[in-house]
């Protein structure tokens, strides 16, 4: 009589394993222990492609590492700009990628593209396991994609051993599995999207990639906290991940969280339309509103995305309050900052707020916490709102404001800088211990400023 099968309860979060199930994992997450079975039966040998690494069999034994031959990646431009400046100049031949998003960011989208541009240079494959290939075939005609008809393949498949076949038949070079959360293996127990069915396909899928040199993307799903669904460890097969960021409206930032072949400094920035994502060459020119008259409760100021400055404006309206207590409204904001720049001003310039504040960033980008550069800029738009006085549109303004009400440094000052000088302001205020001597000949007026004070005296 053939012994029953075991159970086991694995975390859908991080892949811990108990025998029983329990509430809380020990990862900290509450009601993630899915059951799984667990087969009883041993295999009796284990094959090679189980004993290897991620990146394929290789021999066994340690070298020297001179003995070892160093091999130069090759890239290939995609000619989806701002995608290539993620990956530092294009796909690196024979790499796993990831590309996660929220629903609807556009990662089918993106890589609908990117499959279609790869196929007229090389057997392609597009593998849905979410939906009809008549759905696929429909959104290609809908974005107007160019393709090779004979070197395209579409495939519906779920089985990670059926997609290696048909990869191996039709000897494709560049492929994208949408996604790994609904595919599964013959090697590893659980239903799709269980922790050990998206590790063992993820490693089956790098392993033949790196063994045939094929290029390969996969798109993962996203819990509620916005991280990869499913185990950590899937981060660690892959060879670059890279998530898309939704802010309000049409724009798309897309990231590197890891690469192993380029920096995770750059971001890239895309537009949302009907013909797809299409790369914006000059982000800058979204989150300014080109608007040619001037009105209080708008500065500019430059923030920095990743190792990418971006000139953007912020808005500001005060209006007499009708309720008891005063609203404050913020739209791509950190509300906390907000108050503490409010006790600021309260403090320092004894200016006293009893109106309705409502802050906006142009062209729906969000600002991160950590972005203190723009203190100055929100300060100065809600002064100029409240005062009804303007600020010049050709002036630049950035920097961090301490509790003390002194204007604090800045990184990267000097790039910021110049990306203000080469979009034609005149007037640029930094914090005095970012001014330097090469900022003096990009044909711009450099002011330094040392406190709240000192900008306002000079602004108004």
């Amino acid at each position: 009589m053939a012994k029953a099968d075991k159970t086991a309860f694995v975390c859908t979060d991080c892949g811990d394993s108990s025998p029983r199930w329990q509430g809380q994992c020990k990862c900290g997450a509450w009601n993630t222990m899915q059951e799984i079975k667990v087969s009883s039966i041993k295999s009796a040998s284990r094959s090679p492609a189980r004993v290897a690494g991620y990146a394929g069999v290789g021999q066994r034994g340690a070298k020297k590492i001179n003995d070892v031959a160093a091999a130069e990646t090759e890239k290939s431009p995609t000619e989806i700009g701002e995608l290539d400046r993620v990956l530092s100049g294009g796909i690196t031949i024979g790499s796993v990628n990831i590309i996660s998003g929220d629903p609807g960011a556009g990662k089918t989208t993106l890589l609908s593209d990117l499959v279609a541009r790869m196929s007229m240079r090389m057997q392609a494959l597009y593998c849905t396991a979410e939906e009809s290939l008549s759905q696929f075939k429909n959104r290609v005609n809908r974005l107007k994609l160019t393709y090779n008809e004979d070197q395209l393949f579409l495939l519906s498949e779920t089985s990670v051993e059926a997609i290696i076949e048909e990869l191996d038949t039709h000897q494709i070079k560049f492929a994208v599995i949408d996604s790994i959360q609904a595919v599964v293996t013959d090697s590893a127990n659980g239903s799709p999207g269980s922790p050990s069915q998206v590790k063992s396909a993820a490693q089956a899928l790098t392993q033949y990639c790196k063994q045939n040199d094929v290029t390969m993307f996969i798109i993962a799903h996203v819990n509620k906290n916005n991280e990869i669904a499913g185990p950590q460890t899937l981060v660690h097969i892959v060879d670059a991940l890279l998530h898309i960021d939704t802010n309000d409206g049409q724009v798309r930032t897309l990231r590197a969280n890891k690469n192993r072949f380029g920096d995770i400094d750059t971001v890239g920035i895309f537009r949302m339309t009907e013909r797809g994502m299409l790369s914006v060459d000059n982000p800058s020119e979204i989150f300014l509103s080109g608007s040619s008259t001037q009105s209080p409760g708008a500065t500019i100021t430059c923030i920095r995305k990743g190792n990418r400055n971006l000139l953007l404006e912020i808005q500001c309206l005060t209006t007499d309050t009708e309720a008891e207590y005063p609203q404050r409204v913020c739209v791509g904001l950190n509300m906390n900052r907000i108050k503490m720049l409010t006790g600021v001003l309260r403090k320092h310039t004894k200016t006293k707020i009893f109106h309705d504040t409502f802050f906006n960033i142009v062209g729906g980008l969000k600002i991160d916490e950590s972005e203190t550069c723009i203190d100055l800029a929100l300060v100065t738009a809600l002064l100029s709102s409240l005062h009804e006085f303007v600020v010049p549109r050709t002036s630049c303004i950035m920097g961090e404001l301490s509790l003390n009400g002194d204007v604090r440094p800045i990184d990267s000052g000097v790039p910021r800088v110049k990306e203000a000088a080469q979009h034609g302001f005149t007037e640029i205020y930094i914090p005095y211990r970012n001014y330097h001597k090469s900022m003096e000949n990009l044909g711009a007026r450099i002011i330094p400023v040392k406190t709240i004070h000192e900008l306002l005296e000079l602004i108004k």
